[in-house]
C-alpha cells in the first residue's frame, strides 16, 4: 500500500508516521502539512528529532494545485491518504481523493457523527460533503473489521470514544444494561489531546486537573451513537504528557449476573491482542506509548451495577496506532500486525 500523510507536523501525525515507517507492507510516498506551515520544506526527522535516522522524507505544503500535480493525474500510486488534520480539512477534501480510487483513513472528526446537522452544533461547521458522510464508516477496530474492510472511507474514532466504546459495547451490545438509565462516562486525558499549537491553556504551567466541555463535549454524540445509548461524558484534563482514562458507571437489567458480564468481555475481546482484560484497575503508567487499551470491571449485583475502566494511550490506540489496525484490517492482515513487532520500542 502506497500512502500519503496529511498532517505530518503534529502529535498525531507524528505518531502516525513513525509507526508506518515500522510497516513492511505500507511505503509512504508524501508527507504534507498545510499550505502555510512554516514546516513546509523541512525533512520529518528535523521536524521530529525522535526519528533521526528512520524518516528523512521531505515535508510539503498541501495546496490544490499539490493536488492537482499529484493526484489528479490517472498516473498516480497511492493506494491511501491519511488525514491527521483539522475536521474542516478532512471534511472539505476526503471525496476528492475517493474520486481518484484512494483510500480515506481520517483520523480527525470530519466524519465520525453520522447526522450532519451535528457538525454545526458540535464542531462549528457545516458539513457539504454529504456523499462522502454517508459512506463513511466508523472505525472501531475490534468491532466493525467487516465494515471497514468494505468502505472507502475510515472515520477513525477519538481517543475518549475508543476507550469509552471499548468499555461499553459488550454490555450495551448484549443488552445487559437497564434500557434510558443513566450512563456517566468520566475521562481523563493528558495535554497531547489538545494538540500540539501552543495554548496558554493546555501549557504545563497552567494546567491543573481539571473537567471541561461539561454536557457539551463533541465526543458525548460521537460515544452515544457508536454504543446505542445515552451517555453523559465528563472529560478531565490532566497535567500530564500523554496517556487516557475513562471510569464508566451504569445499570444493568436486575437479572443479569457478574457471570453474564465476565462472558460478555471474555467473549468481545478473547481474539484481540490488543484489547487487554487485567486482574486490577488499569493504570496509564501500562499503556503509555503502546498499542494496548486496558480494560478491567467490577459488578454490584446487589445494586445492579457495573463500573469499567479502560487505560489507553491516547496518541496510539486513541489515534495512530488504530488507524494502522485499519489500514491492516484493509490490506487483509491481522489489525495488530506490524504494532506488536518483537523488541519494538514502543
Amino acid at each position: 500500500m502506497n500512502v500519503i500523510v496529511i498532517g505530518a507536523s503534529g502529535y498525531v501525525g507524528a505518531e502516525l508516521i513513525g509507526l508506518l515507517t515500522q510497516h513492511n507492507k505500507i511505503s509512504i510516498q508524501h508527507l504534507l502539512v498545510s499550505e502555510n506551515s512554516t514546516s513546509s520544506g523541512k525533512t520529518f526527522e528535523q521536524l521530529h528529532a525522535r526519528w533521526q535516522g528512520i524518516c528523512a522524507v521531505p515535508l510539503h505544503s498541501f495546496s490544490p494545485h499539490w493536488f492537482d500535480q499529484h493526484i489528479s493525474s490517472p498516473e498516480h500510486n497511492i493506494d491511501a491518504v491519511f488525514f491527521a488534520t483539522p475536521h474542516e480539512f478532512s471534511a472539505q477534501w476526503a471525496q476528492a481523493f475517493i474520486e481518484q480510487g484512494i483510500k480515506v483513513f481520517d483520523l480527525s472528526g470530519g466524519f465520525r457523527l453520522k447526522d450532519a446537522s451535528q457538525y454545526p452544533v458540535h464542531y462549528g461547521f457545516e458539513h457539504q460533503s454529504l456523499k462522502a458522510l454517508q459512506q463513511a464508516q466508523y472505525g472501531l477496530a475490534e468491532w466493525q473489521a467487516n465494515e471497514i474492510a468494505a468502505s472507502d472511507l475510515i472515520a477513525v474514532p477519538g481517543c475518549y470514544p475508543t476507550a469509552s466504546l471499548l468499555s461499553l459495547k459488550p454490555i450495551t451490545s448484549n443488552a445487559l444494561h437497564q434500557e434510558n438509565s443513566l450512563i456517566v462516562v468520566n475521562g481523563i486525558s493528558g495535554v497531547t489531546g489538545a494538540g500540539r499549537k501552543a495554548s496558554l491553556a493546555t501549557s504545563f504551567c497552567e494546567v491543573s486537573l481539571t473537567p471541561y466541555n461539561i454536557l457539551q463535549h463533541r465526543h458525548q454524540p460521537e460515544i452515544s451513537q457508536e454504543a446505542n445509548a445515552e451517555v453523559i461524558f465528563n472529560p478531565h484534563l490532566a497535567p500530564y504528557k500523554r496517556g487516557l482514562l475513562v471510569t464508566i458507571t451504569l445499570q444493568l437489567k436486575a437479572e443479569v449476573t457478574s457471570k453474564q458480564v465476565d462472558e460478555a468481555f471474555t467473549q468481545a475481546y478473547q481474539d484481540t491482542p490488543l484489547v487487554r482484560i487485567v486482574n486490577a484497575w488499569p493504570k496509564i503508567d501500562n499503556v503509555a506509548h503502546t498499542p494496548f487499551a486496558d480494560l478491567h470491571w467490577q459488578v454490584d449485583e446487589n445494586k445492579h451495577v457495573v463500573v469499567v475502566s479502560c487505560a489507553i494511550d491516547n496518541l496510539l490506540k486513541g489515534a495512530a496506532s488504530q488507524a494502522i489496525q485499519c489500514a491492516n484490517i484493509s490490506l487483509g492482515l491481522p489489525s495488530e500486525y506490524s504494532l506488536l513487532m518483537p523488541g519494538r520500542d514502543l
